[in-house]
């Protein structure tokens, strides 16, 4: 079964085509940083825009390059859920349009379902059950997913998101958006305990994290040494912060899964890209004797081909849409 795909949430115009679920054919993505770089984050009303633009020329440059034709594609799938409101709907109408015009069935596919799938297409092997952990600019979950499209949340971040948290620490260092990429890659110079940063744990729910008061840590300290004149080893900062934010990611995740008795874990998201928590992660599976599963770099960030993949899964267990799709900015992964 092939399926044309297109991803809109965020600031990434991008359409693939996929084949079975596993297979991609296609994957086109039309990056809008270079023109948010200038503003330090994602403008919503720029985004849009830019998607309107970018979406005719992406969808028919990710066909010529899977060397397909409309006619011979069997499903159309789009993100619905969740992002940004506008750049969604510019996504989720076209698709509308397309499936009227074509009478191909609409398959209404969920962003972070999508981020899990991205490992389907890295690991051909990988089948649920396992416990995976979301992390990316906007979500931190622990999530169980018990099936391909029954998913049921264990954790989640009660303020920031992990990539936010390393977005923001990266903004005050002065490191350009998106700076948790720049962060990472500095930190890698750094000395990972040269400052001594807290470890915020939520009492009440031991799988959930909580971002907000590292994130204000690691500020207050670069505000404090500015004002007093004292110039900090950018490198050490950002290693002790990057350490400090995966040892929290991590300690939770490994946590749920011991209580679980879990022994497949899955990392998705664009955080998953970070060097430490593969790193970190990779070995602490292989002590414990874990199967370990994490997506290939180049999925990790917003794409079309995850969303195709999913969208195989969603497909085969009926759920497709009609033209009355709407878009949410908001939704579970339930």
């Amino acid at each position: 079964m092939r399926i044309l795909a297109i991803e809109s949430s965020c600031d990434e115009t991008a359409a693939a085509v996929v084949e079975d679920g596993r297979n991609v054919l296609s994957s086109v993505v039309a990056s809008q940083v270079e023109e948010h770089r200038l503003y330090g984050g994602v403008v919503p009303e720029i985004a849009s825009r830019r998607h309107a633009e970018a979406i005719t020329p992406v969808v028919t440059q990710a066909l010529e390059q899977a060397k397909l034709t409309l006619e011979e594609i069997d499903a159309l799938a789009v993100t619905y859920a969740p992002g940004l409101i506008g750049a969604l709907l510019v996504g989720v109408n076209f698709a509308k349009g397309l499936s009227l015009s074509t009478g191909l069935p609409l398959i209404p596919t969920h962003h972070l379902r999508s981020h899990i799938a991205s490992n389907y297409i890295s690991n051909l092997e990988l089948k649920p059950p396992f416990l995976c952990l979301v992390v990316s600019g906007g979500h931190s979950h622990i999530v169980m997913v018990e099936d391909y499209t029954k998913m049921k949340i264990i954790g989640r971040t009660r303020d920031d998101a992990a990539g936010e948290a390393f977005d923001k620490a990266a903004r005050t260092m002065g490191m350009p958006y998106p700076g948790g990429i720049e962060l990472d890659k500095v930190a890698e110079d750094g000395n990972p305990l040269a400052f001594k940063l807290p470890r915020p744990v939520v009492n009440d729910a031991p799988y959930d994290f909580s971002f907000s008061g590292l994130k204000t840590a690691v500020i207050n300290l670069l505000h404090n040494s500015a004002q007093k004149g004292i110039e900090l080893n950018k490198a050490d900062v950002c290693a002790s912060f990057r350490y400090a934010v995966v040892d929290c990611l991590v300690t939770n995740f490994l946590k749920a899964a011991e209580d679980l008795g879990v022994k497949r874990l899955v990392i998705a998201g664009g955080v998953s890209a970070n060097r430490l928590l593969r790193k970190t992660l990779e070995e602490e599976c292989k002590n414990r004797g874990y199967e370990f599963y994490m997506p290939d770099k180049s999925l990790c960030g917003d794409n079309a081909a995850m969303v195709g993949s999913q969208a195989y899964y969603e497909y085969l267990s009926g759920n497709t849409a009609g033209t009355d799709l709407n878009a949410y900015a908001t939704m579970s992964i339930e």
